[in-house]
């Protein structure tokens, strides 16, 4: 999160871009004309580039400005959503708050609201940001008193987020993730593309399709920041849904959990029961369900699709599955107990490729009807990339293509 503008000043800017006047503007922020004429200053010194230009006949926003009011109009909308979504789940009584608080926030309460829904915790939230623990516990507080709701509770393990705080903190957060996005275009638009992206990985895109979509951007674009964030499904597309993460690359879902994000199929690919090259498994022309079920296994935590497909591998056969099972997800450690014993996996055979190509792990010649999955990237419904997140997101597709 980088550091938030004055929130006012933001809404100044916006009200002077769509009127071309600060006379005009003064009147819909409720500030001094010299007021609004000082906050563009600001931000313009903020910013490193004028927004607009100064003429006798107005004041049109130049293209820096032009580009910087696309995601000022996103950010703020998205704040109004999450005030709004908030005050509903909140049962707000017409006594208490302002009915449209989020024209009354400051970067000091949004940036106390995500600290505390991060941390958990008044204290350490107050240290991830470097302020003040009374600074931070008085913003919240602020806060509350704005929304007219109960936003924190406490608990014996910390701060918990009452229903209306999760629901504006992903606003809030979705919020401030097109703002950075402003902030990394108008860098781009004066020359410097050090824009940060960040992608959730699932295991089968670290082998190949990952690596070569880097390499290319990279290649292009030396100056651009990439983090790999690794994890549990559940929690890649909850940074994904909050803004934390641009992209999620892997195995998809059927169906799309939930309705906020999408999916796209880069390439399907098929499941196998892979094992070391001279398995005395591999020696075999077929290889039955009752020969693998006698093996010892390593295999995904349950609720992946892999897990899901080697379940259903021996109840279609009406046999019980393999006990001892190891549960892993890292490459790494599959490899490792594979090479070093009779183990088995079930794996897509992407992920192995390297290891194929040097003949270390071998498909067994097992039949897998329905084994193979979808394979692509999910994305936020409505999300706008920048021209470098675009470029990352084609560079993803090519890579796609040259693994189908």
């Amino acid at each position: 999160m980088s550091d938030i503008p004055n929130i006012r000043h933001l809404r100044a800017f916006r009200e002077v871009a769509r009127r071309r006047s600060i006379s005009q503007a003064a009147e819909q922020v409720h500030l001094s004309q010299p007021a609004i004429t000082q906050a563009i200053a600001k931000l313009e010194g903020q910013l490193g580039t004028p927004l607009f230009e100064r003429r006798f006949d107005g004041m049109p926003t130049t293209a820096a400005g032009a580009l910087f009011l696309d995601r000022v109009e996103r950010m703020l909308e998205g704040l109004r959503v999450g005030a709004r979504e908030a005050a509903r789940l909140g049962d707000r009584k017409a006594a208490r708050g302002f009915p449209d608080f989020d024209q009354l926030l400051t970067a000091a309460q949004l940036r106390a609201l995500v600290a505390i829904a991060n941390a958990g915790n008044f204290s350490l939230a107050a240290r991830a940001v470097n302020i003040a623990q009374p600074s931070i516990h008085r913003a919240a507080r602020d806060l509350e008193r704005l929304a007219g709701l109960t936003l924190f509770t406490r608990s014996a393990t910390g701060i918990v987020l009452t229903g209306a705080a999760r629901v504006l903190v992903q606003h809030v957060k979705l919020a401030l993730a097109e703002l950075d996005q402003g902030f990394a275009e108008l860098a781009v638009h004066l020359g410097v593309d050090q824009s940060r992206i960040v992608v959730g990985s699932m295991p089968l895109a670290r082998t190949y399709i990952l690596p070569a979509a880097i390499n290319a951007l990279t290649a292009e674009r030396p100056e651009v920041r990439l983090q790999v964030i690794d994890g549990p499904y559940g929690d890649l597309l909850h940074g994904l849904r909050h803004g934390e993460i641009d992209v999620l690359i892997g195995a998809l879902r059927d169906p799309v959990p939930i309705e906020d994000v999408v999916q796209e199929t880069l390439f399907t690919d098929p499941l196998a029961v892979v094992a070391r090259a001279f398995h005395p498994l591999s020696r075999r022309p077929t290889v039955t369900p009752a020969d693998l079920a006698a093996c010892r296994w390593v295999v995904p935590r349950p609720g992946t699709p892999t897990r899901d497909r080697f379940d259903a591998l021996f109840a279609e056969h009406g046999l019980p599955a393999p006990t001892g099972l190891i549960e892993a997800s890292s490459l790494q450690l599959i490899r490792g107990l594979l090479l070093d014993s009779d183990t088995l996996t079930l794996i897509s055979l992407h992920q192995i490729r390297h290891e194929r190509d040097l003949g270390l792990l071998v498909p067994l010649p097992v039949a897998l009807p329905g084994g193979e999955r979808p394979i692509g990237l999910t994305l936020r419904r409505g999300w706008r990339p920048t021209a470098t997140q675009e470029r990352f997101l084609a560079c993803l597709r090519e890579a796609g293509q040259g693994a189908r």
